[in-house]
């Protein structure tokens, strides 16, 4: 059964209350620099069983009407299209998701910024259509030397060049669709903009991992690590917090390194800088949170692994990813963990000896794992996926939930009409059939019942499976695995 380690509603509370703290510590005016997404934090509800993906956006429903949200998107993202790589569409395109979904809600977006601007043409474009969209855009351009050179970085050539993003409410939240958008600069931009116009303003960071009042090794961190892997990214003691205040806290490398300099640049903005150490930077109550440790060191375990297999696919897939397979395996050594303790993988893996072609399997959240194989028909993860919702609905296995005839129907439209030369159905087929049949089929429908108690389930496949699949299984809550081998020896895989 799926164990709850983590009180989300006390999260929301302590984390509201501290950031009214520190907007009133400023004088009513905090820039505050949203690190992770917005929506869907996957990664945090996988690790800290019981928080909910969307908890910043409710976290800050809170404080609605104090919050106005700033994206800030790299010009260089916009001309080289770079994609979100787990819903796949590209940054530019995401922020036009991401304020349609804000305002639904009732927040408030005032403005785009496009950061380290040099006259690219498809950033010229993107702020034309947003303008066209009635949505603010604001440039600000390269810094020569930054981050390492505070003197000209706090200057007219420097932060001065920048457009100043006009706002109107206390808490500005500066996010981004990804990494390296350039929220930390547009932040201090608007510092030093601000203390020019006599404005008193702060800055702090929310970021939900590492979490800094838990020991470096906690699994929690070390899943955090697991994560960005490709980022190189590593836990490590706030030095800066210990000389300043003898308490042992946890940060990670980029923002301890670039810590004296981030405090030479508040000096030179408003004469002294507001804190002592990276950690102070921060506000961050998810450790206080947490409500069961066992389950959430376990729960970080298992992240840990998945996150091993995605770096071993991806090596297999690009011939990259190297580096991250070492990290993660690293990782895995000083856990004492390995492939065998993710209960799905490892009966998947026994089962496949036993089988020439692919099989798949799925551990439903009461622990039961139901498997899969290649049949004429069907594919081992769409046999699977019947196989687990006729157990969640109690159908005999021996009952057919789709019909011969259903089937080969799909497959001649796929073949025939289609020129797919693949004739077995992926899993969004499979349940488009299933929702067809359940119109008048008792068991059909008994079994579409049961798909969303798949949310939260595991699956491992013992081949890497079409983008198709993966996207479909994503859009279900299930968390999904594949050993790094294809079914084929084609060297092109759709």
């Amino acid at each position: 059964m799926n164990r709850v380690g983590f009180d989300n509603e006390k999260y929301l509370k302590l984390q509201s209350e501290k950031i009214r703290e520190r907007i009133n510590s400023f004088g009513g005016k905090l820039y505050m620099e949203f690190g992770g997404k917005l929506f869907d934090d996957y990664h945090a509800s996988r690790v800290l069983p019981g928080f909910q993906p969307d908890s910043k956006v409710r976290m800050l429903l809170k404080l609605k009407d104090q919050t106005e949200i700033i994206f800030a998107i790299n010009a260089a993202a916009i001309e080289q299209n770079k994609m979100r790589s787990d819903i796949g569409i590209t940054y530019d395109m995401d922020i036009l998701r991401l304020i349609d979904k804000l305002t639904e809600i009732g927040l408030y977006v005032g403005s785009v910024v496009i950061t380290q601007y040099n006259n690219q043409p498809s950033a010229d474009k993107f702020k034309a259509r947003l303008e066209n969209l009635g949505i603010r855009v604001y440039l600000h351009y390269t810094i020569e030397g930054y981050p390492s050179n505070p003197n000209y970085i706090v200057s007219e050539e420097g932060f001065g060049r920048n457009e100043y993003i006009e706002t109107s409410r206390s808490l500005i939240v500066v996010t981004a669709p990804g990494p390296g958008s350039g929220k930390m600069a547009t932040c201090l931009s608007q510092l030093y903009h601000d203390n020019k116009r006599g404005i008193k303003a702060g800055y702090a960071k929310y970021e939900t991992f590492p979490v800094w009042s838990i020991p470096l090794m906690h699994p929690v961190n070390l899943a955090y690590e697991a994560a960005t892997a490709d980022l190189n990214d590593v836990n490590m003691i706030d030095p800066w917090h210990l000389q300043a205040y003898g308490e042992t806290t946890v940060n990670y490398n980029r923002d301890v390194e670039v810590f004296p300099v981030l405090n030479a640049i508040f000096q030179h903005i408003s004469g002294e800088s507001p804190y002592k150490s990276p950690t102070d930077m921060g506000v961050n109550m998810v450790g206080f949170a947490i409500t069961d440790n066992e389950v959430v060191c376990e729960a970080s375990k298992q992240e840990i692994i998945r996150r091993y297999y995605a770096a071993l696919q991806k090596n297999k897939q690009t011939g990259l990813a190297v580096g991250e397979v070492k990290k993660i395996e690293m990782l895995l050594n000083r856990m004492e963990l390995s492939t065998n303790d993710r209960a799905v993988a490892k009966a998947v893996n026994a089962f496949a000896e036993n089988h020439e072609n692919p099989v798949a399997g799925i551990e439903l959240n009461n622990g039961r794992i139901v498997t899969g194989k290649t049949g004429p028909l069907l594919g081992a993860v769409c046999s699977m996926l019947l196989n687990a919702i006729k157990v969640l609905a109690g159908i005999d296995d021996d009952v057919l939930l789709l019909s011969k005839e259903v089937i080969q129907a799909i497959q001649k439209l796929k073949t025939k009409v289609m020129k797919n030369q693949n004739p077995r159905m992926h899993v969004d087929e499979v349940l488009i059939a299933l929702s067809v049949s359940a119109e008048n089929d008792d068991n059909a429908k008994r079994a579409l019942e049961q798909v969303p108690n798949l949310k939260g389930t595991q699956v491992h496949s013992s081949v890497i499976l079409s983008q198709e699949d993966m996207d479909i299984f994503r859009r279900l809550g299930v968390d999904l695995t594949c050993e790094p081998v294809y079914e084929s020896d084609k060297l092109y895989h759709k």
